[in-house]
């Protein structure tokens, strides 16, 4: 027998092209997390204890920037107000994507899957993109709401000079973001519930509500906690939509953790002590992954 036609020659060369195929496939990825993620966050770890400005490495300063940046106001605000937002933003978009992956369970809705097409839409767009649209909207000068505002009579809202008005502006546009995304997550884990629940229910005469409450609502347990924890570490990395509708503003209201990085490491020049902040934040999601980790499995939580 000739041993290019054993069938142990077969096996051999079938796990080893494999191999080879995994391999071929691995790598650009492993390079890609080595070039954009892990070289970077070596060279943070190591620039927080430095007072690099961006161009020359100074001296060696070790803690002293961890310790400065606990006791900086701008930081300490900049935290409370990132939590604070991470709390609300994640609580909001969960309860309006459930409330939205409910209606569109409804069969007897016309143009269900044009609606469903059309909620999705936002969630291809970069959050950039989503700023401009809602600066388009609640911009204090030339805000299309505004502008219907006076048309009725009524006074201008100051959408991104005044505290809370910037934060709801901030808070609606991320919900209306990541809406499509979401529903999606929802609607899939509802079409998985067995039907013959429903079906026993109704003939214990439960009522749509009682159905929710009793069999809906206690199933999506698993997408729930997933969509809750990231959203949640979505919104500690909030930037691009802040630094488009408010620039931090007004004040610090809603200057959130990456845009006080970026502002503390490009525009002061103080990216030795940008970077400690960036650790401090490295460590927050790192966190909140672990507990992703332990908790999902699979799509599942561990009981």
């Amino acid at each position: 027998m000739e041993i290019s036609k054993s069938p142990m020659f077969h096996k051999i060369k079938k796990d080893l092209n494999l191999k080879v195929a995994s391999v071929v496939l691995t790598t650009p990825n492993f390079i890609l997390f080595g070039l954009f993620f892990l070289i970077p966050a070596i060279l943070g770890f190591y620039y927080s204890f430095t007072k690099y400005d961006g161009f020359i490495v100074s001296d060696f300063v070790g803690l002293n920037n961890y310790k400065t940046l606990f006791q900086d106001r701008t930081f300490l605000t900049s935290l409370r107000q990132t939590i604070i937002y991470a709390l609300i933003a994640p609580t909001l978009s969960y309860t309006f994507s459930l409330m939205v992956s409910v209606l569109m369970t409804d069969r007897d809705l016309v143009g269900r899957n044009f609606l469903k097409a059309l909620i999705y839409i936002p969630s291809l767009l970069s959050p950039i993109i989503v700023g401009i649209t809602w600066r388009f909207l609640f911009g204090e000068n030339f805000g299309y709401i505004n502008f219907l505002l006076e048309k009725f009579g009524l006074e201008a809202v100051k959408w991104s000079s005044s505290g809370v008005p910037a934060m709801a502006t901030i808070l609606l546009a991320g919900i209306w973001g990541g809406l499509g995304t979401n529903m999606i997550l929802i609607l899939s884990r509802m079409s998985a519930i067995p039907k013959d629940l429903y079906e026993s229910a109704e003939l214990d005469g439960a009522n749509q509500f009682q159905k929710f409450i009793q069999i809906t609502f206690p199933m999506l347990k698993p997408v729930t906690f997933f969509v809750m924890l990231t959203s949640t570490i979505g919104a500690f990395k909030e930037f691009a939509l802040v630094q488009t509708l408010t620039d931090g503003g007004p004040g610090d209201f809603t200057n959130f953790f990456v845009l006080y990085i970026y502002k503390t490491g490009f525009e002061r020049q103080r990216v030795g002590y940008a970077s400690a902040a960036s650790m401090v934040l490295l460590v927050m999601l790192l966190v909140l992954s672990v507990i992703q980790m332990k908790f999902t499995n699979g799509g599942r939580i561990e009981e």
